[in-house]
């Protein structure tokens, strides 16, 4: 009986140390939870709770319903919650240079190879006081979607006036700058009552996700070519990344690497199929062509890069990084 007491009590002991061991982050999400991109986000949190067990493990509180997507950036840096899965463009304010991935033609693992995600994790620590842990989804481009068949002048460029079209900061500077569009910002949550209400008949936005988000039951037309990508990522605040284990930090950054990877061929097979839907359900593909589609495509990047730069300029730590940037997610030879 003596040995079987003291079996129970090491046990228990065993049990309680594991406890304290391990390590629980919180977290929550910019979009709804229905999104693709959500769903992603859920993929990698069972990926870590799986790997990380009895180590570290992902809490997640929440979307914007919990926290306002746009202020979920300042939540993790000011310590709030330990984790948010956003886009960059949330938090440009404070970090322009995610304008170069959002412009890159690359994805996340050919900018982990060559550094670029390393240098922008380190702009992320010095800039904003969090872990930029990974790149996610990305591989992705935006299109311009709308409502009725768009129009065309004598040299086949785009003609915007007129159309209530929906922006953000992703593009505005390219709808705004090139286009001349005057853009209504609403945060995504709102577009579809904005649609349903003819507030806006035109928005940019992603080649996947448009069916998840029901935008497909206002929009008639996608405009091609496709500009830009998809700027998603995991920031974790620096201090709490810190003070975690050596084996926890590992777990968390190897399966970081390893969504990257799975996540950008899983949306590629999902654009596939939302392309196919869409089509199906009668959405009609418009394609800019010659000078007018390289000028466009040429506009989306130029306009976005000036902006970088010149709110890069405006920060103590200066534009002269700008060049290595652009040079590290952006591939001139692919053109």
């Amino acid at each position: 009986m003596k040995h079987a007491i003291m079996g129970g009590v090491l046990a228990a002991s065993t049990l309680a140390m594991t406890a304290q061991a391990q390590e629980t982050l919180t977290a929550v999400h910019a979009f709804p939870e229905t999104l693709i991109y959500t769903q992603s986000f859920f993929e990698f949190v069972e990926k870590v709770n799986a790997a990380g067990e009895g180590v570290v493990q992902i809490e997640v509180r929440g979307g914007p319903e919990a926290i306002g997507m746009f202020q979920q950036p300042d939540a993790v840096r000011d310590g709030i919650v330990d984790m948010v899965y956003t886009p960059g463009s949330f938090y440009a304010g404070a970090l322009p240079e995610k304008d170069a991935m959002v412009t890159s033609n690359l994805t996340a693992v050919e900018t982990r190879a060559n550094g670029g995600t390393e240098m922008i994790d380190q702009i992320h620590q010095e800039k904003m006081g969090v872990k930029y842990l990974g790149w996610f989804d990305s591989g992705v481009c935006y299109n311009l979607w709308t409502r009725n068949a768009p129009e065309f002048d004598a040299d086949g460029n785009l003609e915007v006036e007129g159309l209530k079209l929906r922006g953000n900061a992703v593009y505005n500077a390219f709808f705004t700058n090139y286009l001349g569009a005057q853009v209504i910002d609403l945060p995504t949550t709102e577009v579809y009552s904005a649609l349903e209400r003819g507030v806006v008949d035109a928005t940019g936005w992603t080649q996947i996700g448009l069916i998840d988000l029901k935008w497909n039951e206002f929009l008639n037309y996608r405009i091609e070519p496709c500009f830009f990508s998809t700027d998603l990522g995991v920031i974790v605040n620096l201090d709490r990344w810190n003070g975690l284990s050596d084996e926890a930090r590992t777990i968390l950054q190897d399966v970081a690497i390893q969504h990257e990877k799975d996540s950008v061929e899983a949306l590629r097979t999902k654009r596939d199929e939302d392309f196919a839907a869409l089509e199906e359900g009668g959405m009609q593909v418009v394609e800019l062509e010659g000078e007018a589609r390289a000028n466009y495509l040429e506009a989306a990047r130029s306009t976005t890069w000036e902006r970088m730069k010149g709110l890069m300029a405006e920060h103590p730590m200066g534009d002269g990084l700008y060049d290595e940037l652009i040079a590290k997610f952006y591939d001139l030879s692919a053109e």
